[in-house]
């Protein structure tokens, strides 16, 4: 592990609440990673965080493409994003960090944020932009930023590309491991914790697939049904934090508390929630084949260990929730444009072809997804910083 470029905490002078701000390296002199708020944030964990965008940034590299990667960043605050003070809050981190972001750290929604929410309290902050600072390296800034605000437009069935992209990833993400395995879609059943951008979209592209999603997690409990969830019914009756209105709940479904999604009868768990979620603790209860993380860092490494002794494979984040950060890049510096389809396909196309590279590698070395993904960013990073070099 590197030291990070830069690592700063922040002190709000109206409530004393922190937040931070990582960089952990620069390419062509800017960073990405999105900003997010929790109770319970920590240095540490934007820290892991921002590690985690370098290697989603090198792991997207291609060499024909028009976007090229950037370094990894994040922020996070300490602060429940119900609390009546966060959007203050927001604002004022924002302000306090608005030379960064100006200058080398492109940001936008992560746990807790919306990127609505983001840029009214950037506006607010006095910024151009949560991403300004990658302008100067675009061909046509003006075309560019039409075509983003385009795609950001777009809707799907009632949610926004912005969403699905990220969720596509993920589901393709399973369906590469299945296909991998010779599963059939029909039938496979999948667990999910949170319903939120990344879990809502992801629940509803494995269920068009065919898969049976039997258990969805939010902050009031689990919801489960073994016979499948009717996913589209709970996406409408969800609110903008990802909780489902019980009212929607059909008389098959069952209310179990909110960890009951762990131990849920299924082939795949997919937490899409928290960091943390599944420690050394709580993973005996997992008896899934596959977890497919599309939240970020939540499943432990003492944890990853006894699950991989169990025969249980974990996909790693920086692979399988990547879609989200580089479907921002593919349609800004227009390697897509702003249309859904092409989206998808662009973003099935990517994620496939690194899946399977991933697994494919894991198996060679006789070594983990997580390890392969390392190991394939190990390779990428000197082609990178040789073609455009980094600041870290």
């Amino acid at each position: 592990m590197t030291t990070p470029l830069l690592s700063l905490t922040w002190t709000d002078h109206v409530t004393g609440r922190q937040g931070f701000l990582v960089v952990d390296r620069l390419v062509r002199g800017v960073s990405s990673g999105g900003l997010r708020m929790r109770e319970g944030c920590t240095l540490d964990e934007v820290t892991g965080l921002a590690r985690g965008m370098t290697m989603k940034e090198a792991l997207h590299y291609d060499p024909e493409g028009r976007y090229i990667p950037l370094g990894g960043a994040k922020g996070g605050i300490d602060c429940d994003p119900r609390d009546p003070a966060a959007y203050g809050i927001l604002v004022r981190f924002l302000r306090a960090t608005g030379p960064y972001v100006e200058s080398f750290w492109t940001t936008g929604e992560d746990l807790g944020l919306t990127q609505d929410l983001v840029d009214r309290a950037a506006t607010e902050a006095g910024l151009v932009s949560s991403i300004q600072a990658v302008y100067p390296l675009l061909d046509d800034e003006t075309a560019a930023r039409r075509r983003l605000a385009e795609a950001f437009a777009v809707e799907v069935d009632g949610i926004g590309l912005d969403e699905l992209a990220g969720g596509c990833g993920v589901a393709e993400s399973v369906l590469a491991a299945l296909d991998r395995a010779g599963v059939p879609y029909a039938g496979t059943r999948v667990a999910v914790q949170g319903l939120g951008t990344m879990g809502g979209a992801t629940a509803r592209f494995l269920a068009r697939a065919g898969l049976h999603v039997v258990a969805v997690a939010d902050i009031k409990g689990t919801i489960a049904n073994p016979a499948g969830l009717d996913v589209e019914a709970l996406l409408a009756g969800r609110d903008a934090y990802g909780t489902v209105d019980r009212a929607v709940l059909r008389p098959g479904d069952r209310e179990l508390p909110g960890d009951a999604w762990l131990s849920a009868d299924a082939e795949v768990l997919v937490p899409a929630a928290v960091s943390y979620a599944i420690d050394a603790s709580n993973q005996g209860r997992i008896t899934a084949r596959w977890i497919v993380e599309a939240a970020n860092m939540p499943v432990l490494p003492a944890a990853e260990a006894l699950l991989a002794a169990r025969g249980v494979t974990v996909l790693p984040d920086v692979v399988v929730n990547s879609a989200t950060n580089a479907w921002w890049w593919w349609t800004l510096f227009g390697d897509i444009g702003a249309d859904a389809e092409e989206a998808f396909a662009h973003t099935r196309r990517a994620m496939r072809a690194l899946v399977e590279l991933m697994l494919a590698r894991a198996e060679a070395d006789g070594s983990s997804p997580r390890a392969a993904a390392h190991a394939i960013v190990a390779d990428r990073l000197p082609v990178i910083a040789e073609r455009f070099g980094w600041y870290r």
